[in-house]
C-alpha cells in the first residue's frame, strides 16, 4: 500500500497487481493521493484508519466480493464515494452495483481519459453533496440573510464591514436579485447610525412626477391634492441612512437636486423656500454600468463621484460556485419551517442542475424556487423532474443557433415569466428592465403573459 501526492484520497482495490499498478500511475499523475490493497479485507483495514475520498474497486475478487465493500462503505461510511471496474461487463452487473451504491461503474478495459473522467465525475458528486450540508459564513451579514463562502462573497464581506465604520456615501453594484437591499441593511444596522431609521426608496417604482416630493416631501398647497405637509424620505431618515436603489433610473432633473443635498447637506420641500438641514447617510445601489451612462449623458459625471465614494460589487450567483447549495440549504429550512413541513432532501443529479444553472435572476430566482418546491413538491426527495420546464430544458437541449435575436429574446422573457408565475414586477427585476418595457415587448412578440 502506498500513498502519492495529496489531493483527495483515492483507494483502489483489485487482485490485479497490473491493473493496481496502471490506475495509481494514472491518478498519481494527476496529483490524487492514491492507496491500493489487493482485497477487500486490506481494503476495510485501511478504510478504518484513513480518510478517503473515492474508492475504486474491482467487482470479481477472492473471498469477498467488491458489491459486498460497496454495501459495507454505503452503510458505515457515508461520506466517501464509490466506484466500481469490472472485466465482466454485464447489464446486470451494473443495474446491481448502482443498487449497492456505486457512484460510477467502468468496464475493463477502459482508457486513461475514460478512468479520469469517471474519478472525476465521482469527485464532484461528493464535493456537491458535502458542500450542501456545510454551514456558511457567520458574521455580521449572516444576521441579515446574506449566506455564502465563495471568494467574491468573503471580499464583499470584507468591504462592507469597512465600509459600515464610515459615514462616507456608498455604491452597491449587482445584477437584479443579487441582494443589494440586504447589503445595504448589514451596512447600516452595523454603522453608527444603527439605532436610526433605514429608509429604502426604489428610485425605478416612483413615477417621475412623483420623487421630488417623495424624497423631499411638500408644504401644504404645493399643488393639486397636497391638502396637508408632509416630510419626504430624506427628512424620515434624518440621523439615519436612506438607501436609493436603483439609482440608474433617475431623471437628470432629481440628479441635479440629489447632487444639491450631497453638497449642502439640506433639502427643500416641495412648494416652500426655506432650505432645511438633514443628516443623512446615503447608500445607492444600481444593476447598471453608471460610467456607462456618464458616457452616454444619461447619468451626471459629478454625481457619480460623490456616491462613488466606496464601491462594493455583489458577485452573480453563476460566480459564487458552492453558495448555491449553501443558499438552498438556508431556503429549503426557511419555508419548511414556514410551511411546518419536514425539509426536503435533493437528489444528487438535481443538486448537480442547482449547481450547473445559470441563475439569471440570481438569488431572488433561487429563492422562489425553492419556495415553490417545498410548496408543491409531495415526497421527501427533490429530483430534476420536479424543477421547471426551464430547468429541465436548458440542462439537456443542445444549443439551437439558428434562431435570430428577436427569437431568442422573445423565448427568454417568456421563460423567464414563467419561473415566476407570471409576476411582471419580478419578471422585470430579473431581465433587468422596468415594467413598461416589459410590456412593451410582450406586446411586441404578441404574448400577453398571465
Amino acid at each position: 500500500m502506498t500513498a502519492q501526492t495529496e489531493k483527495e484520497s483515492i483507494l483502489v482495490v483489485d487482485d490485479s497487481e497490473a491493473t493496481l499498478e496502471v490506475i495509481q500511475r494514472n491518478l498519481s499523475g494527476e496529483g490524487y493521493r492514491v492507496f491500493t490493497a489487493g482485497n477487500v479485507g486490506d481494503a476495510i483495514t485501511l478504510i478504518e484508519s484513513t480518510p478517503l475520498d473515492l474508492v475504486i474497486t474491482d467487482l470479481k475478487m477472492p473471498k469477498v466480493s467488491g458489491l459486498d465493500l460497496i454495501r459495507h462503505l454505503k452503510e458505515n461510511y457515508k461520506d466517501t464515494e464509490v466506484m466500481m471496474i469490472t472485466g465482466y461487463a454485464t447489464v446486470e452487473g451494473a443495474v446491481e452495483a448502482v443498487k449497492a451504491g456505486a457512484e460510477g461503474y467502468l468496464s475493463k478495459p477502459f482508457t486513461d481519459q475514460e478512468l479520469l473522467s469517471a474519478v472525476q465525475t465521482a469527485l464532484e458528486k461528493l464535493h456537491i453533496r458535502r458542500t450542501s450540508q456545510v454551514p456558511s459564513y457567520l458574521g455580521p451579514a449572516e444576521s441579515f440573510g446574506i449566506i455564502g463562502n465563495s471568494d467574491g462573497m468573503l471580499r464583499m464581506y470584507s468591504a462592507f464591514e469597512k465600509a459600515a465604520s464610515t459615514q462616507a456615501t456608498v455604491l452597491i453594484y449587482g445584477e437584479s436579485g443579487t441582494g443589494k437591499e440586504l447589503v445595504a441593511r448589514a451596512i447600516h444596522y452595523n454603522s453608527p447610525r444603527a439605532a436610526s431609521a433605514l429608509v429604502p426608496v426604489n428610485c425605478g417604482g416612483i413615477p417621475e412626477s412623483l420623487l421630488e416630493s417623495e424624497l423631499f416631501g411638500h408644504v401644504k398647497g404645493a399643488f393639486t391634492g397636497a391638502t396637508e405637509t408632509r416630510a419626504g424620505f430624506f427628512l424620515t431618515a434624518d440621523g439615519g441612512t436612506i438607501f436609493l436603489d436603483e439609482i440608474g433610473e433617475m431623471s437628470l432633473a432629481m440628479q441635479v437636486k440629489l447632487l444639491r443635498v450631497l453638497q449642502d447637506k439640506e433639502i427643500c420641500m416641495v412648494g416652500s423656500t426655506k432650505p432645511r438641514k438633514v443628516d443623512v447617510r446615503i447608500l445607492a445601489a444600481t444593476n447598471k454600468d453608471l460610467l456607462k451612462l456618464v458616457e452616454d449623458g444619461s447619468f451626471r459625471e459629478d454625481l457619480y463621484y460623490r456616491l462613488n465614494v466606496i464601491n462594493i460589487a455583489i458577485p452573480p450567483l453563476r460566480e459564487r460556485g458552492d453558495d448555491v447549495l449553501s443558499l438552498t440549504n438556508h431556503f429549503i429550512r426557511e419555508f419548511s419551517e414556514v410551511a411546518d413541513k419536514t425539509p426536503l432532501s435533493f437528489s444528487d443529479e438535481a443538486l448537480r442542475v442547482l449547481f450547473n444553472y445559470s441563475w439569471p435572476g440570481n438569488v431572488r430566482e433561487l429563492e422562489n424556487l425553492i419556495q415553490r418546491l417545498v410548496v408543491m413538491t409531495d415526497g421527501g426527495v427533490i429530483d430534476v423532474v420536479d424543477f421547471p420546464s426551464l430547468m429541465r430544458f436548458s440542462a439537456n437541449r443542445a444549443l439551437n443557433l439558428t434562431k435570430s435575436l428577436s427569437e431568442v429574446e422573445a423565448e427568454h422573457i417568456r421563460n423567464v415569466l414563467a419561473s415566476v408565475d407570471g409576476n411582471k414586477s419580478q419578471a422585470s427585476k430579473i431581465l433587468g428592465i422596468d415594467r413598461k418595457t416589459l410590456r412593451e415587448k410582450l406586446k411586441s412578440y404578441g404574448f400577453n403573459g398571465k
